[in-house]
């Protein structure tokens, strides 16, 4: 029974110095979108924050939840290669959706650092080199807050500037990794060269890559398709601004146990590919333990808290006193949404 118990801490030691920073970076790498949408709100024009929420809804759906989705499979593949020590291998209203189009135009860039991105956390995070993801994360963070500002306040490029942050914001990050994926000796032995196996592997890497696309897809698609059809109500500003405003805290709320997920998926892959199923076992138990007391955790701040949640990303009274009512709904999904993120981990 000691034997186990010490097994157990010293499991829990190993996730805890994932987990923590793998929580970090993902909440703060969603955080540039979010701070841009707050930015917006600021501007006092529910329209303009209707036509962003519309805009993030679309790309999301049409773009990063596809290249979020394949870049999962990553979590499987490289995380036993490297246990194994294989180190190679819809209608709306006209004047929201011209906001939303000009929006997701300058969107568009973020597509291609996004895809290098989520492909680079993956690389980082299966070989549990997590303090790398940390720092650049969040010298991006505080990159983005003031050039955010910066581009819709004091050059009043008004919304089109918190999308121009945000891609500006992602190559930075995707740099810094580069940067110390090339340089740094941690990544001496996975940093990959381009070679005739990349292309044999492609099989193998579709056959994960498609189910963990479609998978993330639909999970997304069932939320950005409600915001979407909230531009046919018949007040379309209000009720776009205050269901997106509820999604972008769950969706903030949901990249914490996506973290724990991940960590396990790291910690699952590695021990499967170094031959060692118990320890993979014991690892899904324990991140279990830590999403049930982190729902807790949360579920209680958000309903005590929910009076003033709204204020944060509108200045709008009936913006904020909709959300304070949609509080125990978000409650309901933070407590569904951890335990789905856990387990695809």
């Amino acid at each position: 029974m000691g034997g186990k118990w010490r097994e157990f801490i010293e499991e829990l030691k190993k996730m805890s110095c994932i987990a923590a920073p793998m929580v970090a970076v993902t909440v703060m790498q969603y955080l540039l979108q979010v701070i841009s949408v707050i930015m917006v709100g600021q501007i006092g024009d529910v329209l303009l924050l209707s036509g962003v929420s519309i805009a993030t809804s679309f790309t999301s759906v049409t773009g990063f939840s596809i290249l979020f989705g394949m870049a999962g499979s990553l979590e499987t593949l490289c995380g036993q290669a490297y246990g194994a020590k294989q180190f190679q291998q819809l209608g709306q209203d006209p004047s929201i959706s011209r906001v939303a189009y000009k929006y997701s135009l300058y969107l568009i860039p973020n597509l291609f650092s996004y895809a290098i991105l989520q492909s680079l956390v993956r690389y980082f995070q299966t070989q549990s080199l997590i303090l790398p993801m940390l720092y650049s994360s969040c010298a991006t963070l505080c990159f983005h807050i003031p050039l955010c500002w910066a581009f819709v306040f004091r050059l009043r490029f008004g919304y089109i500037g918190a999308a121009l942050a945000i891609s500006l914001s992602y190559w930075l990050n995707v740099s810094l990794l580069v940067c110390y994926m090339k340089y740094s000796s941690a990544c001496k032995e996975t940093r990959g060269v381009f070679s005739r196996d990349v292309l044999l592997s492609l099989k193998i890497f579709f056959r994960f890559v498609i189910p963990s696309a479609v998978m993330t897809c639909l999970e997304w698609w069932s939320y950005e398709v409600l915001i979407l059809l909230c531009g046919l109500l018949p007040n379309p500003e209000l009720e776009t601004s205050v269901l997106s405003i509820c999604f972008t805290i769950t969706y903030l709320h949901y990249f914490i146990p996506y973290a724990f997920g991940a960590t396990a998926s790291t910690r699952v892959s590695n021990e499967l590919g170094a031959g060692n199923p118990e320890s993979a076992k014991m690892a899904i138990w324990i991140i279990l333990c830590i999403a049930a007391a982190e729902i807790i955790t949360v579920s209680t701040i958000l309903l005590r808290c929910r009076n003033f949640v709204g204020y944060a990303f509108s200045s709008e009274k009936q913006i904020a006193d909709h959300v304070a009512d949609m509080a125990p709904l978000i409650c309901l999904s933070v407590i569904v949404d951890s335990l789905q993120a856990v387990l695809s981990g």
